[in-house]
């Protein structure tokens, strides 16, 4: 990994240095507290979770409710094969209950389709298990909460997918009753299918609604929050903007024009040229500047410049709970987005690989009061012992940048054939 004046020299620039602290303080603050916060999660995992929790427990209590119908039916049954069968239908829904209250989305859907796919298994099973008509009864017991394994389908895969499953589920429950249950004609055979289709399909309806419009907030969610970022990024930028144009236009262009009338001698002018200086230097401090950035405005203000290089790159932004409480000055978002700028620029002039589109990433994480932003590519890359030193792009306008930013660095790291990494930091703390 390169450092912001690696480039440049051997020695510890200033940039580096200010990254210590940086490091040793809010970064870390923010690494040591993920055990104890997560990450906000969206509204579909957060009912993803909370239905699969709920299932689980349901298949639990299922259990104990039926565990007489069980037991009694289990008397006609020689061997093992009763509580194969229980274990197949109901044994997978405490680890549900489990895996979603301690792990992720994906985890959930694995485990809800493996409970989905056992209970379907432990139905077919069930003539071969039960070799007799059952005496005194009107159902098997999988029968009457074959709604469990429908939910474990919706939680599990796509609702076309988990319609498709309440029907052979249905219909493999009422060929198990034929089997099981004396007397029974192709007139209750029909009656059961009927029952048991419609009821589950009444909770599949229930849960493909909710997991739905969940997924709606998610997505209304994203459009405002990026439609507010846009917004106060682009003020934030039209502010910077109009300061400097307004120093650019009262100072420096007053100052020439003094200078072409008055001549280099003139006391006033002098004055008028040391007081423009000194408003050129607060511009690049820290100290003057009134504008503040929050963490949504800073995501939108960067993604702003990302797309007017290329909408196409990929911009992505996650933010900790708590932790969030960012103040990024306007100045110093427009030198990272600047910097950011350039490695996106970079990446598209040299970075393009004959017969395959190059991937271009940007990853921000606010954290503690700090920012990190990552840009990667998985184009040609490049060694960087063997940069130029006539080339600016990398040294100057990415590194050089990040250097001379009150509590900023930047890294770059690339290897020919394995793309390329920009990373810049910031830290409100200095």
């Amino acid at each position: 990994m390169t450092a912001s004046g690696a480039l440049d020299t051997s020695t510890p620039t200033a940039g580096s240095a200010a990254l210590d602290p940086f490091r040793a303080s809010r970064w870390r603050r923010g690494r040591t507290t993920v055990s104890r916060e997560k990450i906000v999660e969206a509204a579909s995992d957060r009912i993803l979770r909370r239905m699969g929790l709920a299932v689980g427990i349901a298949g639990m209590i299922v259990a104990i409710v039926e565990l007489p119908d069980i037991a009694d039916q289990s008397e006609f049954v020689s061997g093992p094969g009763a509580s194969l069968v229980v274990g197949m239908a109901l044994g997978w829904f405490p680890v549900l209950a489990v895996v979603s209250f301690t792990m992720g989305r994906r985890a959930i859907r694995v485990v809800a389709g493996v409970a989905a796919v056992s209970y379907l298994a432990a139905l077919v099973t069930i003539p071969f298990i039960y070799a007799v008509p059952l005496i005194d009864i009107t159902s098997v017991w999988m029968y009457r909460v074959l709604a469990l394994g429908v939910l474990a389908a919706v939680l599990a895969w796509r609702p076309a997918l988990a319609t498709g499953y309440l029907l052979v589920a249905a219909a493999t429950a009422a060929l198990a009753n034929r089997y099981v249950v004396p007397d029974a004609t192709v007139l209750s055979l029909i009656g059961d299918f009927a029952r048991a289709a419609g009821l589950c399909a009444l909770f599949l309806w229930c849960c493909i609604f909710a997991l739905a419009a969940a997924a709606r907030v998610d997505r209304e969610s994203v459009i405002a929050s990026r439609r507010a970022a846009s917004v106060a990024g682009a003020a934030a930028r039209d502010r910077e903007r109009a300061r400097f144009a307004a120093l650019i236009h009262d100072g420096v262009l007053s100052t020439l024009l003094d200078a072409s009338r008055a001549g280099a001698e003139s006391p006033v002018l002098r004055g008028q040229a040391e007081r423009t200086l000194e408003q050129l230097d607060e511009c690049r401090g820290t100290n003057t500047e009134p504008d503040l950035l929050d963490a949504q405005s800073a995501i939108g203000f960067l993604r702003s410049a990302v797309y007017e290089v290329n909408p196409g790159i990929r911009f992505t932004a996650s933010r900790w709970a708590g932790l969030d409480d960012l103040r990024l000055p306007v100045h110093a978002a427009g030198t990272i987005a600047a910097a950011l700028a350039e490695a996106a620029r970079n990446s598209l002039r040299h970075a393009t690989v004959v017969g395959r589109t190059v991937q271009r990433t940007v990853t921000v994480t606010i954290s503690a009061g700090g920012i990190r932003v990552v840009f990667r590519d998985d184009g040609t890359g490049f060694d960087l012992d063997r940069v130029p030193a006539d080339r600016l792009g990398v040294s100057v306008s990415i590194l050089g940048r990040m250097r001379q930013l009150a509590g900023g660095a930047g890294f770059v790291e690339s290897q020919p054939g394995e793309g390329t990494t920009v990373t810049l930091v910031w830290g409100g703390d200095g």
